[in-house]
């Protein structure tokens, strides 16, 4: 195996990987924010939150499939094209991706038929509990994926037996909670719930610009707006905590994103943009605020800060590719904060479904959310880079030993599928987003109660 079938494996793992993440980013917040729309209808018996989740509920059963189909092809590549990985870092990444699927797949699955399909052969309490079931299962499913993602960022808990395999080095909990766990659990979570939030609000600013007294466009662009307006600050100081915590354990991948070839003894400058000249070991064009980058790494704009000088070449993470992707993420989540402000002003002013400019800003700030993880995800695994484990195994030495010619031939044949398979579910779920909420409130409260004296949710089903 050449690099050429090196560089196609890489390829297609990319290719795939990015269009799987999108749907559990989607489908995680997606999950949480029904949960919500029916806890208030059982909590106020309001019937424009019961419309809402008749309404999002089947948006979610789409993108939810979608993400489980993906996730199953992009699974199989570990045995297919990264067979070496797998044995030697199978004893401890197995495990952890088959707790995946023991609890939390397990109890979406068990719970997502109930979700779907009892809403009028169940009572509310149950059929709520369901919802809650498949919003914890999200959660629970992202949590093992980042524990085990992390891992191979930060191993730690780990031994090295005499086949070379990486084996648990007695408990577990080390392997878990490796030290950047917590700060990548934290950033993926709150960026799912941005996702979800800007494409709810996006929805609901396409209905308002066609008929502002819309109640579930509102209901819904209102929801969104706070969700971005308080989780968009929240999520800078995370990323800046998961940014000091990348610093410590991988500085290589810092000094890619802020495009730093050399060692600045005395204060770091921010490069805010520029073109990186990995061959020459510099940033041409560079546009430089000097010290900024110690002071927001360090918080001592004179601190010194450690350079790409100081890593062998061998070592180095492609530096344009996470010098942009970076950017990108950080641009976006800027443009996230100066929407919810927007949303507040307008909130403040009482005019939130009245300022038409605020929700063409919504509408195209919709897909955002999609594209800032998908930067955040190309940052965190280019920088990784060139390792799979980090520290340990180079990913040069983790592949199968296949032909360039059979995983091109595997990539382009899943180019095709995923573009026919998945462009007609995204143009499905486009169309159903395009059908407006209902336009009057259901009438819950008139729904008969069975004898045993639980109120059927047969509300949620009415059309």
């Amino acid at each position: 195996m050449g690099d050429e079938a090196l560089f196609l494996a890489r390829v297609q793992f990319a290719f795939t990987v990015s269009f799987h993440f999108i749907f559990p980013a989607f489908s995680i917040g997606l999950a949480s924010f029904l949960m919500v729309l029916e806890g208030l209808w059982l909590k106020t018996g309001r019937g424009v939150y019961a419309n809402l989740y008749r309404y999002w509920l089947k948006i979610f059963a789409v993108a939810f499939g979608m993400g489980v189909v993906s996730g199953i092809v992009m699974s199989y590549q570990f045995g297919t094209n990264w067979s070496v990985f797998s044995e030697k870092a199978g004893p401890v990444v197995g495990p952890l991706m088959a707790y995946e699927v023991l609890t939390a797949f397990f109890l979406e699955a068990g719970f997502l038929g109930v979700m779907l399909f009892g809403i009028n052969k169940v009572g509310r309490g149950l059929h709520f509990f369901a919802t809650c079931m498949v919003a914890l299962g999200t959660f629970i499913s992202a949590t093992w994926i980042i524990s085990t993602n992390s891992w191979m960022q930060t191993p730690t808990g780990f031994a090295i037996n005499a086949q070379g395999q990486f084996v648990p080095a007695g408990s577990w909990l080390p392997i878990i909670f490796n030290p950047s766990f917590p700060y990548r659990l934290t950033h993926v979570v709150i960026a799912a719930y941005l996702t979800t939030s800007l494409a709810v609000g996006a929805v609901g600013a396409w209905h308002l610009l066609r008929d502002r007294a819309n109640p579930g466009a509102r209901k819904m662009f209102s929801m969104a707006m706070w969700m971005v307006a308080i989780a968009a600050p929240i999520q800078i100081f995370a990323g800046d905590a998961h940014g000091l915590n990348t610093l410590e354990h991988q500085p290589a991948k810092v000094m890619a994103m802020e495009g730093h070839f050399d060692s600045h003894p005395e204060g770091a400058p921010l490069i805010l943009f520029g073109i990186p000249n990995q061959a020459d070991k510099r940033v041409d064009y560079a546009i430089e605020v000097p010290k900024a980058s110690s002071l927001i790494l360090k918080h001592d704009p004179n601190a010194p800060l450690a350079g790409l000088d100081t890593i062998p070449d061998d070592r180095e993470p492609p530096v344009a590719v996470v010098f942009w992707s970076f950017r990108v993420m950080v641009g976006l989540g800027m443009a996230m904060l100066g929407l919810g402000l927007f949303s507040l002003v307008a909130r403040f002013r009482k005019r939130l479904y009245e300022w038409p400019w605020l929700h063409r800003l919504a509408l195209v700030m919709g897909p955002s959310g999609f594209v800032a993880v998908i930067a955040g995800w190309i940052t965190t695994e280019v920088g990784r880079q060139p390792y799979t484990v980090y520290g340990h195994l180079l990913t040069a030495q983790s592949h199968s030993p296949l032909h360039a010619s059979a995983v091109a031939t595997s990539l382009l044949t899943f180019v095709i599928v995923y573009f026919i398979v998945f462009g007609a579910g995204t143009y499905y779920l486009l169309r159903l987003m395009n059908k407006a909420p209902e336009a009057h409130e259901s009438e819950p409260a008139s729904i008969p109660q069975r004898a045993s004296g639980i109120t059927p949710a047969s509300a949620l089903s009415k059309e």
